[in-house]
């Protein structure tokens, strides 16, 4: 079951993704086609050891790795702890040092022009246009060339981290779709799961303002953990907004935009996000004050039954917050009377402006080391392994990632490694991939996608804390600063 699940979760989503993604200038809001794996992929094959791409620097090189593991995630620093020390195998010249950083478009421009952005770090699929058109970010067109990885990337995602002569200033880490994670302890003590045992998950934005409410009054605990703190709010609340028919940014034939925010069904969709403080009094205690992270911790800590969030996080409720590992479902993003979609977007790795062609590549050694690159190696094998024993331990599902690269080899390698250390019922999690590998995948929105973000926050804010509060008004207010944002007044 655990095979037939990842293979076939990986070569859909696979087809979607390279149907469905963006342009170079900024990905627009598309359905991607719906595909099916009829297949099982061959069961990978060890490579020989290869050697690095580049022979072993000449001077000392220093690897700033922004990639680094938060603090209180111990054995996922002692996991790269073992890289490090392979690096050193590989290069004696490089000298890594670790340093956790998160992405921040209020902190990251500043750091570019202070020249302390670490060598090597994430951010999502919506600022790599942004940083490449302000100089912010490393070419690293030729280092790729020369690995042979530039024709093993899905050419959307290329696409996406390229500038208009296709140079290339990234690679993906990952992709995600928004999804609907549950607290399977408080479905049981609400007495919502079926003759299996298995939670009985809203399919309808009505219906989960339902549920929530039966949880709330059998258990106490919120329904549903609405984010209105920052720009996450305003991202969650996007995938409501389509559900309900809602496009809110639409791109011209002459490259301008247009903002949509006011339309009706978005109002619609901002009306049911109310209803759900007002009307079903279902949301944490206070919404203004959630952030992706508290987020999981409302849901992993049993605070919270409900939370949308992403297959690339599941390790969020569970190893960061203390869920058992078999009491976390994900299901289908529910659906409203525009439809059933997925948000999709992904995290790339990008890399500092400043960095050398040496610092680059000793970056993508490391990489590789992780099993984050598009190879099939025994050290990229051994990193894979070594990500997948670690969720074992530290009680993370191990679950398919949405695949960035077009290598089958790795393909392989990957469903292989969760056929073999899969450790949860893929019956927790079948609606969610049968939903992201299904023509309901969707890009977030074109043009200033922040910013549109941060004007749809500030009503969230506001209908969250004003019973009174005028969605229209607050809808055509957001729609106008947004539509000046992107007029460039």
């Amino acid at each position: 079951m655990k095979k037939a699940l990842s293979i076939a979760v990986c070569t859909a989503v696979m087809a979607s993704m390279l149907a469905g993604c963006g342009n170079t200038a900024a990905p627009a809001a598309s359905e991607a086609p719906a595909a099916a794996a009829t297949e099982e992929a061959a069961p990978a094959e060890t490579t020989d050891e290869a050697a690095p791409a580049e022979e072993a620097s000449d001077e000392p090189v220093t690897l700033t790795l922004g990639i680094w593991p938060e603090d209180t995630l111990t054995a996922d620093i002692e996991m790269h702890e073992g890289f490090v020390a392979k690096m050193a195998e590989i290069d004696p010249n490089v000298t890594c040092v670790p340093a956790y950083y998160k992405y921040s478009t209020d902190t990251f421009m500043p750091m570019v022009e202070a020249g302390t952005v670490p060598t090597i770090f994430e951010t999502w699929f919506t600022e790599p246009q942004k940083l490449i058109r302000n100089g912010a970010v490393a070419d690293i067109t030729d280092e790729l060339d020369a690995r042979g990885w530039l024709d093993s990337m899905n050419p959307s995602i290329k696409a996406l981290l390229s500038d208009e002569n296709g140079r290339v200033y990234g690679i993906p880490r990952d992709g995600y779709a928004l999804g609907l994670m549950l607290n399977v302890e408080l479905f049981e003590e609400a007495g919502l799961v079926d003759e299996n045992g298995y939670p009985i998950a809203p399919t309808t934005w009505e219906e989960l303002a339902e549920t929530a409410k039966t949880i709330k009054d059998a258990t106490g605990a919120a329904g549903l953990c609405l984010l209105a703190k920052d720009n996450a709010g305003g991202w969650h609340f996007s995938n409501i907004a389509w559900a309900f028919g809602a496009t809110l940014c639409t791109e011209n034939e002459d490259g301008t935009f247009t903002a949509n925010l006011a339309s009706d069904e978005a109002i619609a969709a901002m009306e049911y996000v109310k209803s759900l403080k007002w009307d079903y009094d279902v949301l944490t205690a206070d919404p203004t004050s959630e952030d992706w992270g508290t987020g999981f911790t409302q849901l992993g800590t049993g605070a919270a039954a409900m939370y949308i969030a992403a297959n690339d996080a599941v390790n969020q409720p569970t190893q960061v917050n203390g869920l058992p590992v078999d009491k976390l479902a994900m299901t289908a993003i529910p659906a409203g009377p525009g439809g059933q979609y997925s948000l999709y977007g992904g995290t790339p790795y990008m890399f500092s402006k400043d960095a050398t062609s040496a610092e680059i590549n000793a970056a993508l050694d490391y990489l590789e080391l992780m099993g984050k690159a598009p190879v099939a190696t025994d050290d990229a094998i051994a990193g894979m392994e070594a990500d997948a024993q670690n969720k074992n331990a530290e009680g993370v599902p191990v679950i398919p990632r949405f695949p960035c690269w077009v290598d089958q080899d790795v393909l392989d390698a990957e469903a292989k490694i969760i056929e073999e250390y899969g450790n949860v019922d893929t019956a927790l999690y079948q609606s969610y991939f049968d939903a992201t590998s299904s023509d309901g995948l969707r890009l977030e929105e074109p043009g200033l996608t922040q910013d549109m973000y941060a004007e749809l926050t500030k009503v969230l804010q506001a209908v969250i804390t004003d019973k009174d509060a005028d969605v229209a008004a607050l809808m055509q207010t957001a729609n106008d600063n947004y539509q000046a944002l992107l007029d460039g007044e």
